[in-house]
């Protein structure tokens, strides 16, 4: 079937999913497949749930035709191409937004702050791979004046092929660091991949909008349509200065020679490069500095991403979703420095997909945490061991291989009265630990 045709389809059934449990009365299931699932072993069932039409690319020969059952060569292609055609219809900016660290917050920040004005689609938690992008655009409908397009990536050409997809008018990468080495081979691959967003915009004369304190994006801006803005610097389109850190990050910023003063719920100074990145878009699409500043100040960060907790034993600062040496390293900096009556302790999980660099980076973070003067430290993970065997940990220091291990730990041990700092990749469940805390 041509895309034009399924395209009618689609208008007419403009709900799309992916999964057979979860069949919207008059959608379309697209029955995707992996290593360890086949969707298209779910089809005839996906209509039975309430599906109008599924697409598939397995149908036995001795099953009879049904009008329902959709037969394409590929799926995950289709949906690609379908969710491609739908955004060359639609006629509103997207803006695309790729990073290292920082790119859910910066989308969750910047789609409060354009809602104050705008009716806002954007990517639903991290739904940023080959298949949440199609399904973000496909979710965009007339009434949606502004589309907002997360796209994450583990291996080269990843973001190229997403912003063909999403087809961004605007770009912003948050920054660029050490992550999913394993995939992309070399932290030069990381800044190639990442950069492909600005490719894209140079070649369909779109708009950037580039942190000015981060010489390598600033470089490989160069010549773009771009608006710069960053840190204590008046001169830039939007500038900030952080002005406490209680743990949450407050900071001030002009707009128009105007000083605002903004309280956010977010915790870690690395953040501010988030919170003016969104600001500066907001600005740009006209949204006014008193809607920017409470959009920022009322926005409740989730998913374990920069989150303060007050159990009935510690104080807790989240950031267990993702980790890898350049967001852990922020975030131990910031937590060292923050003032507190309480001792400190840190909970760490490993930093997964570094490949090649997996043991150097853990040993340099063993060797950095050696130094530092916090009260307690719980290591999660066995390249954390192996390291611990080589080189040694301090004495406040226990190591686990599981975090089920920790718990067990905790249990005999209860931590009260600390401050405590969670950290680690999401892989490792860090999160299994805050009952116990």
């Amino acid at each position: 079937m041509e895309i034009s045709a399924l395209y009618e389809i689609y208008k007419k059934h403009p709900v799309v999913t992916t999964d057979s449990r979860v069949c919207p009365h008059n959608s379309i299931f697209f029955a995707l497949k992996g290593d360890r699932f086949n969707g298209n072993r779910f089809a005839e069932s996906a209509i039975e749930r309430g599906c109008a039409y599924a697409v598939v690319d397995e149908w036995e020969n001795d099953k009879p035709e049904n009008p329902r059952v959709i037969v394409v060569e590929n799926v995950l292609e289709t949906l690609q191409k379908l969710a491609n055609y739908h955004r060359k219809k639609l006629k509103i900016t997207i803006v695309g937004i790729t990073g290292t660290n920082g790119k859910t917050t910066t989308k969750e920040l910047l789609a409060t702050i354009l809602s104050k004005e705008f009716n806002v689609a954007f990517t639903q938690g991290n739904f940023n791979n080959h298949i949440g992008v199609p399904l973000t655009l496909l979710s965009i409908n007339k009434s949606h004046e502004i589309g907002v397009i997360e796209m994450g990536a583990n291996h080269p050409g990843e973001i190229r092929a997403l912003c063909e997809i999403a087809e961004p008018n605007i770009g912003l990468i948050t920054n660029i660091g050490k992550a999913h080495i394993e995939g992309f081979g070399s932290l030069e691959n990381v800044v190639n991949t990442k950069c492909e967003l600005y490719d894209f915009i140079r070649q369909h004369e779109g708009k950037v909008f580039v942190n000015k304190d981060n010489p390598i994006l600033n470089e490989r801006s160069e010549g773009l349509d771009r608006i710069l803005y960053g840190r204590d610097n008046p001169a830039l389109f939007v500038s900030g200065t952080l002005s406490a850190e209680t743990p949450f990050l407050h900071f001030d910023w002009n707009f128009f020679e105007h000083p605002y003063r903004v309280k956010t719920h977010l915790v870690g100074e690395y953040n501010l490069d988030n919170a003016l990145a969104a600001a500066a878009i907001g600005k740009y699409f006209g949204i006014n500095a008193e809607y920017i500043s409470d959009a920022l100040e009322t926005y409740e960060p989730k998913n374990n991403r920069s989150q303060f907790e007050r159990t009935q034993h510690n104080d807790l600062i989240i950031d267990a979703y993702n980790a890898n040496p350049t967001s852990m390293k922020a975030m131990l900096d910031f937590f060292a420095k923050i003032k507190s009556d309480l001792p400190k302790a840190v909970v760490l999980g490993e930093m997964k997909e570094l490949g090649s660099i997996t043991e150097g980076e853990h040993r340099k973070m063993l060797e950095y945490l050696r130094g530092q003067s916090f009260n307690k430290m719980y290591l999660v993970g066995s390249v954390f061991i192996d390291g611990a065997v080589g080189g040694g940990t301090a004495g406040n220091t226990l190591v686990f291989e599981t975090v089920e291990q920790l718990i067990e730990e905790l249990k005999q041990h209860p931590l009260t009265g600390y401050y405590v700092l969670l950290k680690g990749s999401h892989t490792v469940h860090l999160e299994k630990v805050i009952p116990f805390l």
